[in-house]
């Protein structure tokens, strides 16, 4: 085990888009668990655009000058509960840290499945995963056959968004990202029909050319101008999944969205937000549909992975900026080796 453990703490509020200045690499010796928890030395982090909501001043924040929080994978090293056992692997949330102390019930247990890689529980089988699946399955409720939009298409949510509905049997697939390369993969990979840079021009134009009879649901990662273009696209009873507003994480004066509203009683519309943590009893679920794509090949892994948890904070400014492909994972430098 190391012998030095470091965490991330946050020491300060940013106003607009973070810096690492921000942040605080801390080094302490590894706690020591106390009767009824466990030591985990962690493996591998997510970085997540929710981490930026609580960077601010909001209930449920982070607090200053603490460790952060996120979803982790880690191997317990010592044990002072008959509930977890050493050397087992465990989920927990109590991340960006190199060394977390947890009871059980703070873990869960991950099953192996043959063939799936543990950074799967971070991405395609993990909170990114299932939020795609929820907003697909419980939100949408999406039907064969059925057209989509989906924005920041070449994140995590989006990308398995896009696979998660070309096995559910989506029809025309639209998405919206970043870069020529980030639509080239999506296109070529990832199975969506058509992708188109935001940065290109107008959303609705550029949407109008890219699905030029209407979608049927629009999965949005992103709100702004591209909701606004998402309404206008959008066939009768059609759906909006709202998972994000990322464009305004880092410009919350940005104004609102415009669009005619009345295309929400003309056309049926119905749109509807939803917080994954409030659908984690789908979660074996999500493995029963996965799972067996993962082992035949038929589903892919798209991520990002960073190597050492000295460039956490690095990953996850890079992730808000758009550099990422799919999910990003940070992984411990030990677990890169042959």
């Amino acid at each position: 085990m190391n012998e030095t453990a470091l965490t991330v703490h946050q020491t300060a509020r940013p106003h607009g888009f973070p810096t690492a200045e921000h942040f605080a690499l801390v080094e302490s010796t590894p706690p020591e668990p106390a009767a009824g928890s466990a030591l985990v030395e962690n493996l591998y982090w997510s970085v997540d655009p929710y981490h930026r909501e609580m960077m601010d001043d909001v209930p449920g924040g982070f607090a200053l000058d603490a460790p952060l929080e996120g979803r982790t994978i880690g191997r317990v090293v010592a044990s002072r509960t008959p509930g977890l056992a050493e050397g087992e692997i465990v989920f927990h949330r109590k991340g960006w840290r190199t060394h977390s102390v947890a009871t059980p019930q703070e873990i869960r247990r991950l099953p192996r499945f043959e063939g799936v890689p543990l950074t799967a529980y971070l991405s395609t089988l993990g909170g990114t995963g299932l939020t795609a699946y929820v907003g697909l399955t419980r939100i949408a409720r999406l039907q064969e056959g059925e057209d989509l939009f989906v924005s920041a298409a070449a994140g995590g949510v989006g990308t398995a968004t896009g696979r998660f509905a070309r096995l559910l049997g989506a029809g025309r697939l639209v998405g919206s990202a970043g870069s020529a390369a980030k639509a080239d993969h999506l296109t070529r990979e990832v199975g969506y029909d058509a992708v188109f840079d935001y940065h290109d021009g107008p959303a609705a134009d550029l949407l109008g050319k890219a699905a030029p009879g209407g979608v049927d649901v629009f999965v949005d990662n992103v709100g702004g101008e591209q909701l606004a273009a998402a309404m206008g696209a959008l066939r009768t009873f059609g759906r909006i999944v709202r998972v994000g507003t990322i464009s305004q994480y880092n410009t919350p004066d940005a104004p609102a969205p415009r669009f005619n509203y009345a295309d929400i009683v003309e056309k049926s519309l119905r749109m509807e937000g939803f917080l994954v943590s409030n659908y984690l009893d789908l979660q074996e679920e999500l493995y029963d549909f996965a799972v067996p794509h993962l082992q035949s090949g038929r589903l892919a892994l798209d991520e990002t992975v960073v190597d050492g948890f000295e460039g956490i904070v690095h990953a996850f400014l890079g992730m808000l900026r758009g550099e990422n492909t799919g999910k990003i994972i940070v992984r411990d430098r030990t677990r890169s080796r042959p």
